[in-house]
């Protein structure tokens, strides 16, 4: 079973994505900030981390940086949420060790089909 963490600190955007992605068989654990989620990294790193753009307590890239230092040997895939193609945004997430983007509002059959094609490329 995959494990799928949601950093978001909308909780309505939080409880629409477990809902979408957990009905496959996945388990999805939710963050509601950068510094919550590196903790519960720290204990268990999970296959997927789709982060948005924006935390509310660090930048991006220092949440990115941070995970990709963790020790452990897992490696997630990590998507980052936005809501405006920003292209400066873009560029230092992807330097930072970002995987892929989505962009927000998204439906379900958006969400699932960028899941499943940056973690099909990633395996």
């Amino acid at each position: 079973m995959s494990r799928c963490m949601i950093v978001e600190k909308s909780a309505v955007v939080r409880k629409v994505s477990k809902r979408i992605l957990g009905a496959d068989d996945r388990s999805i654990i939710e963050a509601e900030t950068a510094a919550e989620a590196l903790a519960m990294c720290d204990a268990q790193m999970p296959d997927t981390i789709i982060v948005e753009a924006d935390p509310a307590d660090m930048e991006l890239v220092e949440f990115i940086r941070a995970l990709r230092q963790m020790e452990g040997g897992a490696v997630p895939v990590v998507i980052v949420a936005m809501i405006e193609m920003d292209l400066v945004c873009m560029t230092k997430a992807k330097r930072a060790g970002a995987d892929d983007y989505l962009l927000k509002p998204f439906d379900r059959a958006q969400l699932l089909s960028r899941f499943e094609q940056v973690t099909a490329a990633a395996a």
